[in-house]
């Protein structure tokens, strides 16, 4: 059974109003896929009722993806047309907003060679640098959200038909991104700010490094010398409060590129590019990746790695409590934007510049010299469980526990 009109028009407020918190006069580029026509429908007479102007709607079909990259010549995935560069930075440079719908298959290019997926991704990650840079920095407002798909349904939920499979993803969608209750607006208020309550006390702490003690896992992440932690809501460049994912539960600061030492191993699946790739493990000396091991996707967990130099480093360390609305769902989504907030997570690739102190300021010379990590790729992988122990170093060397067995130690006030 499909969900209310009543819901999905709340959904789709939340995800105007509050995701990327449209101003009247803006433009919006909306990316769907063309399973979510019923939705996007939704979403655009709302950018409209809040004032927006020139929306725009980029389909996306995951047949014809899947045929592209079987029957396309390698010289046409290794390029990325001129045209789509010009739209895509115009729309950020004239402040436009940016909402995408994630719900990708997680299977979706099983079977197909990972170099051309990967040529095709670096070819857009090198071409749409400007426009990536947009909202790395928080320059423009910009949200992900998601809804059921089939390919991702079958996934998640095997043993169901396609319809229940659907409802059931629908109902798991709307308790974890607060639409099930009263005023879903008014909830992620409430959310937003005990997240900033959670980062000030991070902030006020200034760690030196992270230690992390988990089965498989044990690993020292070095902090950049004045990092800033982030979570809930992002102020754009305008003044306009917005949030960049439904759902979130996540703090998140920046490693120091050349500081993280140790062994790491993966909780959860991570699908990247419609591949999946399972139980994984890095080993980083000096912030580099120089060994891994993965049970299932080694090649395409090799080509992730092997994008750019800064693929081998990491870009993001984030906690989020193994008491999070995700986690305790019980289910594996499938899909990072889900996975990510039931999960300690960090994130191969490109830092956000705005997770140090003048970081949005500064030059891309500036910032490696910094110890900013810089790429292409921005991958985030689950590394939080149940048994996850985190403990903070200060600057004078005092060790405090951060996390114990998957959940805050640190009083958050």
């Amino acid at each position: 059974m499909k969900p209310s009109a009543e819901l999905l028009r709340s959904y789709a407020r939340l995800a105007i109003q509050t995701g990327v918190n449209l101003q009247k006069g803006q433009s919006l580029i909306i990316n769907s896929p063309i399973e979510g026509a019923e939705f996007v429908h939704y979403l655009v007479e709302e950018a409209y009722l809040a004032g927006g102007e020139n929306i725009q709607v980029e389909w996306g079909d995951e047949i014809v993806a899947r045929l592209r990259y079987e029957k396309e010549p390698m010289h046409v995935l290794e390029s990325f047309p001129d045209w789509r560069v010009q739209k895509m930075n115009e729309h950020v440079e004239n402040g436009g907003a940016v909402l995408s719908v994630y719900a990708q298959n997680p299977e979706l290019l099983k079977g197909i060679d990972p170099k051309r997926p990967a040529a095709a991704s670096k070819a857009a990650g090198e071409a749409l640098e400007k426009y990536r840079s947009y909202m790395m920095n928080d320059r423009v407002q910009w949200s992900i959200v998601s809804i059921p798909t089939e390919g991702w349904v079958k996934k998640v939920f095997p043993d169901l038909d396609v319809e229940a499979g659907v409802a059931k993803l629908w109902d798991e969608i709307f308790k974890i991104v607060r639409v099930d209750g009263g005023d879903p607006i008014a909830a992620w208020k409430e959310h937003n700010e005990t997240l900033r309550k959670a980062r000030e006390v991070l902030n006020k702490k200034q760690y030196q490094k992270l230690v992390y003690k988990a089965p498989g896992t044990d690993l020292e992440i070095e902090l950049i010398e004045n990092h800033i932690w982030h979570g809930g809501s992002a102020v754009a460049e305008t003044g306009a409060e917005f949030n960049p994912n439904i759902p979130t539960e996540e703090v998140f600061t920046m490693p120091y590129r050349d500081g993280v030492n140790g062994t790491v191993r993966s909780t959860k699946p991570l699908n990247y590019h419609g591949n999946l790739i399972h139980n994984f493990s890095l080993t980083f000396k000096d912030g580099k990746v120089v060994d891994f091991e993965a049970e299932e996707g080694y090649e395409t967990l090799e080509q992730l790695l092997n994008t750019d130099e800064g693929s081998r480093f990491l870009g993001e360390v984030a906690l989020v409590p193994h008491t999070s609305p995700v986690s305790q769902s019980n289910v594996i989504f499938y899909n990072t934007l889900f996975d990510e907030n039931a999960s300690c997570h960090l994130a191969l690739g490109e830092a956000y510049p705005t997770n140090v102190e003048g970081g949005s300021k500064m030059s891309k010379d500036e910032l490696k010299a910094a110890g900013v990590n810089t790429s292409i790729n921005h991958e985030d992988f689950m590394i939080g469980s149940a048994e996850l122990d985190i403990d903070g170093v200060t600057k004078d060397g005092k060790v405090e526990p951060i996390f114990r067995k998957g959940n805050w130690a640190i009083d958050l006030g």
